[in-house]
């Protein structure tokens, strides 16, 4: 028997039904909430992510604004557009596209962001907050992922979970939402010895290498296992997961496709953290 895919297209639709009727509720109460991001240089594939997310964003009365500065722009000047974002009361949540061009100080850029507008999550006092089981506004496609898997009732709780990314943007932060779930959580990186054997052992296995030479495949993975893929490379022209879909579909219990299984999740899950910063600004004035 197949695994069943876990439809994240699906899913995403109804997060996106639940923030539309959100941005309606704060609407009535005189909030229209505001989105803001930021490009630095002409990377297609960020371009092409930003569309999809203004797009969304409109398609749920949210309304948003776009700025794009060259590659060469200095740190500061971008620095000093994201203190402009803050100070500027329309504005509930900032957004700047990463990976940054190389020379960027991502790290700084991101601390300049006031942490109840940071709707990526990423801040170090939101990242701490998360690593001490406060979940308020947590990175987007950890949360989505977590979404995806109560949507379809896969238990996490006293389960092993394996993470193959050890990034702020997804293995960590995702890692933290597992153990808050009371999941044992193991995180695996391009150090890991034996890579398989660890994989094994796992009832759900979450995938986040994106590169053309990994891959998962059946052995990886033992039956009726969950395989969650977040990877995505061109190869040939056309997307490709770090999951071999179609045999280890064999295998698996459950399975998320590339696309059409995190990636809308992601999206959805950005709309619903930019209501979040929203509820909380008009709380808070």
């Amino acid at each position: 028997m197949t695994a069943v895919i876990l439809d994240g297209k699906l899913v995403a639709a109804e997060v996106r039904n639940q923030v539309a009727a959100q941005a309606g509720q704060l609407a009535k109460r005189g909030t229209k909430p505001f989105l803001a991001t930021i490009q630095v240089g002409d990377d297609p594939a960020s371009a092409s992510y930003l569309k999809a997310k203004h797009k969304a964003a409109e398609e749920v009365g949210i309304a948003s604004e776009h700025h794009h500065l060259p590659a060469d722009t200095p740190q500061g000047k971008l620095e000093a557009l994201v203190g402009q974002l803050n100070t500027d009361h329309r504005v509930h949540g900032i957004l700047v596209q990463l990976p940054l061009p190389d020379g960027f100080d991502e790290d700084s850029v991101i601390e300049k962001i006031i942490p109840y507008k940071d709707v990526d999550g990423l801040h170090p006092i939101n990242a701490g907050r998360l690593s001490a089981g406060k979940e308020i506004l947590v990175p987007c496609t950890p949360k989505g992922i977590i979404r995806l898997l109560s949507h379809y009732k896969i238990p996490i709780a006293g389960h092993r979970t394996v993470i193959i990314n050890r990034t702020t943007l997804v293995g960590r932060p995702l890692a933290n939402l597992f153990l808050n779930r009371d999941a044992t959580v193991t995180i695996c990186h391009s150090k890991t010895a034996n890579l398989s054997q660890t994989t094994k052992t796992a009832d759900i296995i979450v995938s986040a290498v994106g590169r053309e030479e990994f891959q998962i495949r059946p052995d990886y993975v033992k039956q009726k296992a969950t395989v969650v893929d977040v990877g995505l490379t061109r190869v040939g022209g056309k997307l490709r997961g770090d999951v071999d879909f179609d045999n280890v579909r064999q295998v698996a219990g459950h399975i998320t496709p590339v696309p059409g299984g995190v990636g809308p999740m992601t999206v959805a899950c950005l709309l619903e953290n930019t209501i979040q910063a929203a509820s909380i600004q008009t709380r808070a004035s």
